[in-house]
């Protein structure tokens, strides 16, 4: 009598050389497609995100609580319309200071005027020198620049005073709100974020390494968000410079009016680019989209080996309408089920071709 450790071994081994027991009436017959060697055009994918072309974080520019804030997420602004209220309390005390002086260096400039003018009458009397007049002259001066310094100043403190007044930048919406009332405001600090409505751009950053590629692709697409939809941007902008750290380029993608106007900025969209005649067609493979399997991080095939299935996990490329490219993981000849869920089902068997 066997082992039962012994025939548990010879089980795994068997199962493991691709020999099981005859398949059973009711096992799962799963369609195949083979692999086939073929020119595709090199290309990539990468996640970017929808974009409002005019959008702006409007911030505080000035010190204080807020004691309002005006509109919500969601909402439609004017030009100029009240975002939000800052205790004006501090910045009115310093046009208060700065009032007064305006006012001191007012009375400085008259107490100087009078006293050139006594100095010039005494000069032309010889009752002083000519260094008692230029002293007079120059405290003169001085006094008109003290003026137009203290005036200068009240302007400043008028201005701070006005920002005390969050508006809207342009009309738009609301896209988000960043402080709460009863929240301390400091210059710098987001207070809403507006935007214009109807005009969207995909933002993707390609890494450096691709730029050749990218910048030679034939066509460039974007997949919306929830839909199997591709459609190409009406204008693509790439930024002239990389970013020193992530060693990306900035693609701009203008989306056409009907895509923006049923979009909002911040979904994710997929963005792809096909390559171009000169340096991205090479020999290759792809397999049905429909064969690859996507759970969390694993990419994967079901393919045939000695009559049953076996996962494999693949790295893929470009997607190529109903294909998908596959960089690695398969070779021309392979059998991959075009059905992957039901080849994992316990005796799921390749189709006869």
């Amino acid at each position: 009598m066997s082992h039962p450790r012994i025939a548990v071994l010879i089980l795994a081994a068997a199962l493991a050389a691709g020999v099981g027991p005859t398949a059973r009436a009711d096992a799962p017959s799963v369609p195949t497609a083979t692999v086939q060697p073929g020119s595709t055009a090199a290309g990539f994918e990468l996640d970017g995100a929808l974009q409002a072309v005019q959008q702006s974080t409007v911030a505080a520019q000035v010190a204080g609580n807020v004691l309002q804030l005006a509109v919500k997420a969601g909402d439609r602004v004017k030009t100029g319309q009240l975002l939000a209220r800052i205790d004006e309390r501090e910045t009115q005390a310093g046009l208060a200071r700065s009032d007064a002086g305006v006012a001191q260096a007012e009375a400085e400039l008259r107490n100087a005027r009078v006293h050139v003018e006594r100095t010039r009458e005494l000069r032309a009397q010889g009752f002083v020198s000519q260094a008692a007049l230029d002293v007079a002259e120059t405290q003169l001066k001085a006094a008109e620049a003290g003026l137009q310094q203290a005036q200068a100043g009240r302007t400043q403190a008028a201005l701070a005073r006005n920002f005390t007044n969050v508006t809207a930048p342009f009309n738009g919406v609301v896209l988000a709100t960043h402080v709460e009332a009863g929240d301390l405001a400091v210059p710098g600090r987001p207070i809403a974020t507006v935007y214009t409505p109807g005009a969207l751009r995909a933002v993707v950053q390609v890494p450096a390494s691709r730029a050749a590629v990218a910048r030679g692709a034939r066509h460039i697409e974007v997949q919306l968000p929830g839909t199997a939809r591709w459609i190409a941007p009406t204008t693509v902008t790439p930024l002239p410079i990389a970013d020193a750290v992530s060693q990306t380029v900035e693609w701009r993608l203008d989306m056409p009016a009907d895509v923006s106007a049923a979009s909002t900025p911040g979904q994710m969209v997929r963005v792809r680019f096909v390559g171009a005649d000169a340096v991205a067609v090479t020999a290759g493979i792809s397999v049905p989209a429909t064969a690859v399997l996507k759970r969390g991080e694993l990419t994967a095939v079901y393919v045939v080996q000695n009559g049953r299935f076996v996962l494999r996990p693949v790295r893929i490329g470009a997607s190529l309408g109903n294909d998908v490219e596959v960089l690695a993981g398969l070779k021309p000849g392979d059998r991959v089920a075009t059905e992957p869920v039901k080849a994992g089902l316990a005796g799921a068997m390749p189709a006869a071709q």
